[in-house]
């Protein structure tokens, strides 16, 4: 697998290339379907299975005031796109000028002409192109013209609700950690780099990893059993979001202390995902109730993990 850069640079370096595109951002359930029947596809035109998607997100460009909250990162976005089997995954960096291209323009010359594609494949709510004129029944119509396979992925429902990055955004806002879970197809997962905090949580005696946060999707203010990875191996850990009340803080912050690690980890990249739902955040009359509250926290975190290992 090889990630790509300059979409116009590539030419035809791949063997009949089957694509798909996208933003991804959360790679559901819906996003999978999507990703599955590219790779089957490209098997089917002994071809190769690539996905086209884009950094920083449209609308962070075209509307920053309206962006919404990441439900992952790049890096994570592109590993779960290569664990569904895509050969390689090409990032566009996403600029007012890029969104200028006609989708016409942009199929015949960048996809079919430029990149060689034999077949195409999207979600049913595919926008793409200036305005977001470009759509399923454009890419239909075009594949029948330049000789394109082109197929369009119905919606996937899970438990009766649509699956998109939308709706998985809004349950975890909600914190319904199980609703997400399942348009997703695994627990909500990100990964963020660890930067300088107060370091209160060593002087408690239980250090904490002090996650950037900025523009991710995080369920409410509250303390959470987790999972933490930056060496490729998971590990059980207590997660707190909030603004840390005891001590008065201001800024919402994403803590994670591992359970039985000692080490530094500054600016190290951490994925983290979420388990469970403990409690809520609050206000201790004292840091003594505050150490043996994490105490407690602790021992229910490692109970649970016992029994969802």
């Amino acid at each position: 697998m090889r990630v790509w850069r300059h979409l116009e640079r590539l030419g035809r370096r791949f063997r009949n290339p089957v694509l798909t595109l996208g933003n991804f951002d959360g790679v559901h359930r819906g996003h999978q379907a999507i990703v599955r029947r590219t790779v089957e596809l490209a098997r089917e035109l002994d071809g190769t299975a690539l996905a086209l998607t884009f950094e920083p997100h449209p609308v962070e460009v075209l509307m920053p005031a309206h962006a919404p909250q990441r439900l992952m990162d790049l890096h994570t976005r592109v590993a779960c796109l290569v664990e569904l089997g895509l050969e390689h995954v090409i990032v566009q960096r996403f600029t007012r000028d890029f969104a200028e291209i006609e989708p016409e323009p942009f199929v015949r010359q960048w996809l079919v002409e430029n990149l060689g594609v034999r077949g195409i494949v999207v979600g049913h709510r595919v926008r793409f192109g200036h305005f977001r004129r470009g759509d399923a029944k454009l890419l239909q119509r075009l594949g029948a013209e330049c000789g394109l396979a082109v197929e369009i992925i119905g919606k996937i429902e899970v438990g009766g609700r649509l699956v998109s990055s939308s709706a998985v955004r809004s349950a975890i806002h909600e914190g319904k950690l199980d609703v997400a879970e399942q348009m997703l197809g695994r627990p909500h997962t990100f990964a963020a780099r660890v930067i300088r905090g107060h370091d209160r949580g060593k002087q408690l005696g239980f250090p904490t990893a002090n996650l950037d946060i900025s523009r991710l999707v995080l369920p409410p203010d509250g303390v959470y059993v987790v999972e933490a990875c930056f060496d490729g191996t998971w590990r059980p850990a207590v997660a707190n979001i909030g603004n840390n009340p005891t001590f008065g803080d201001r800024e919402r912050s994403l803590e994670v202390h591992l359970l039985d690690f000692a080490g530094n980890l500054y600016g190290r990249r951490m994925w983290v995902r979420f388990r469970r739902f403990l409690r809520r955040e609050i206000r201790f009359p004292s840091v003594d109730l505050l150490i043996a509250q994490i105490k407690q926290d602790i021992a229910q975190a490692r109970a649970i993990l016992s029994r969802t290992s």
